[in-house]
Parts: C-alpha cells; structure tokens; sequence
C-alpha cells in the first residue's frame, strides 16, 4: 500500500477528462404509455456525465413505483 488516503482508481482525477458519448442502448416500447414514459427519460443520460445519472435514475424509479401503485389501486 502507498500510505495515502486516496482512494483507489482516483489517480488520474486532476487530468483530462474523457468524452462522454451515447450509450447506444436501444429502448423498446412497453405498450404501457406510463413506464414508456418512465423509460423514455433514460434517454436523458445519453452524453450526460456521471454525476447526473442519479437525479434521473431517482426520477425513472418514482415514475415506475408510482405507476405500480395505480395498478394496485384498479
């Protein structure tokens, strides 16, 4: 071990950052217009860097938990 409190795989954070680019996954519709909906936000993190992923994966997951709720309440 070097002794240093960073941690690992951080080397490399002060120099250039990469590009980010589409991921290149290809969504298909559900025929279920709610989680299409839901899932179609996930198009958002194409390009996106990291540190915004969570707001929209947070996003998608209440969309999706909120519409298996409303099937409960048919």
């Amino acid at each position: 071990m070097s002794g240093t409190s960073e941690p690992a795989g951080a080397a490399g954070v002060g120099g250039p950052v990469p590009e980010v680019g589409p991921l290149g996954v290809e969504l298909l519709p559900t025929g279920h217009a709610a989680v299409d909906a839901g899932l179609a936000r996930l198009e958002a993190l194409d390009g996106a860097p990291a540190e915004e992923h969570v707001a929209v994966y947070e996003d998608v997951h209440q969309r999706l938990a909120d519409t298996l709720a409303a099937l409960d309440q048919e």
